[in-house]
């Protein structure tokens, strides 16, 4: 490898690490405001939130890789510029093209890898984020008691602690309503003080209930309905166990989040929509079949309800040569045979509707696998002569010409993605739109670079409209 080859590569790695590093960062974060509502107040090990936390880096990847080239690629070239040493490569004979060599077969590298995680890795890490954040969102908040307010977490029990000491043990005045027999209020317990510490294994919570009453009004047996003997009795202590495993996250298999399009593969995906397209064909041509067996032949065979006790086939050749009971009955099995045909064709169209929006969503993730990989060459062909004609370094004009660039590829991704999925654009035009818009744009400032042409000069560009009314005005 040539020294100046090492030189480039060197100063072109420290930023790129600095950049994607804080990139993934920077959509972590967004992570953490989204989802911290479904955090808060569940009472979750450090463990799972760790392995969450882990999973989902992974599947800020895409995000951040195409960021880092664009941002990288521009500050290198930049700070090259802004420091004369492009300057000086180019005075020595070397072109744009050869400076910019050694940078493009290291993002064409890591396009190829950015491929393989794309289809190997990224589906894996969606997988355990996507079941992790479903359990984490259906298991039931901590068991959490505040002063004065009824507490109604553990099924079967609403409980009201008028005050809870600072060891988190303590309590003073319990009362307790137990709605297990769902007679209403009938059982109430309370207490001046008590204790409340959970189990070793934390599947149980142990209350001691010290100095205490308990009420319970028999209804049990209708005699007592109307008048309502109550029974009281008073105790030193008493012991209640609460079942705290329905506050346990519980793994759910992860089998069955196997078939979103985001957690599969490329040869996954294809399986999954050659299977939708050959069960849509067999569901049209199965569709006129159906109907006419079970509808059409049954609007030929219609009964009539005489006075018969058994339907009398339908044998006249007008329907005018009918009695009127017989016609209005003759509308009415008409109708109900309609009725039945148009449910069964709603279903059908529901079906076939459904199929083709999952044929859709499959066919754009196919798709997103090779975006991420072409993504961050286009970024780096905008970045990267972006940065020999701007000549600025750093984190400044750098951060911001990038930024720009990042949103327009993001909006026109998200833009191109969403109208794909209506079925407005194909698949492949929807997730390619912002590769096809943005690669002449990386071609434009190429050039201009290659040129040494003034990009942000405005009489570069209105010289020549000038002079072209000029020689028209000349005889």
């Amino acid at each position: 490898m040539k020294t100046l080859h090492k030189f480039i590569l060197k100063s072109y790695i420290g930023p790129f690490i600095m950049t994607f590093f804080i990139a993934m960062f920077v959509f972590f974060m967004m992570f953490i405001f989204k989802y911290i509502d479904d955090f808060v107040g569940k009472g979750l090990d450090a463990g799972i939130l760790a392995k969450l936390f882990f999973y989902f880096s992974f599947t800020t990847i895409p995000m951040a890789l195409p960021l880092a080239v664009l941002l990288s690629s521009l500050m290198t070239f930049g700070n090259m510029g802004e420091h004369f040493e492009l300057t000086a490569m180019k005075s020595s004979g070397l072109s744009l093209q050869k400076i910019m060599r050694p940078l493009l077969i290291t993002t064409i590298c890591l396009s190829i890898g950015a491929f393989y995680f794309s289809n190997n890795i990224l589906p894996v890490t969606n997988l355990k984020v996507g079941s992790l954040l479903y359990d984490i969102r259906e298991s039931k908040p901590a068991l959490l008691f505040k002063d004065g307010v009824f507490n109604h977490s553990i099924e079967g029990f609403s409980m009201r602690v008028g005050k809870k000491e600072k060891d988190g043990k303590t309590l003073k005045d319990i009362l307790i309503y137990d709605h297990r027999s769902m007679q209403g209020n009938n059982i109430v317990l309370s207490a001046k003080s008590g204790t409340m510490e959970e189990t070793c294994d934390k599947m149980y919570l142990v209350l001691t209930m010290n100095d205490g009453v308990g009420y319970k009004d028999m209804v049990d047996n209708p005699k007592d309905a109307a008048t309502h003997p109550l029974v009281r009795d008073k105790f030193e202590q008493r012991i209640i166990r609460f079942d705290l495993s329905e506050f346990k996250m519980s793994r759910t298999n992860e089998a069955l989040f196997k078939g979103n399009s985001q957690m599969l593969n490329l040869s996954q995906l294809s399986f999954y929509v050659d299977s939708l397209k050959v069960q849509n064909l067999k569901r049209k041509m199965d569709f006129s079949s159906q109907l006419k067996k079970n509808y059409y032949t049954n609007s030929r065979n219609l009964v009539l309800k005489g006075d018969s006790t058994k339907p009398q086939p339908l044998k006249i050749n007008s329907f005018s040569e009918l009695q009127t009971p017989q016609q209005l009955s003759l509308i009415e099995s008409a109708s109900n045979i309609t009725r039945s045909a148009k449910a069964f064709a709603d279903s059908v169209a529901a079906d076939y509707e459904s199929s083709d929006y999952s044929i859709l969503n499959y066919e754009v993730e196919w798709h997103r696998k090779f975006t991420l990989s072409i993504a961050c060459l286009v970024l780096f062909f905008i970045g990267a002569p972006l940065g020999a004609i701007i000549r600025k370094g750093g984190l400044g004009m750098p951060v911001v010409v990038s930024v720009v660039f990042f949103i327009l590829f993001h909006i026109l991704s998200i833009t191109g993605e969403k109208l794909a999925k209506e079925g407005t654009l194909l698949p492949y035009q929807g997730m390619w739109m912002a590769t096809i818009i943005l690669l002449p744009i990386g071609g434009f400032l190429t050039y201009k670079a290659t040129s040494d042409s003034a990009l942000f000069d405005i009489d570069a560009y209105i010289n020549p409209i000038k002079n072209l009314f000029v020689k028209k005005k000349k005889p």
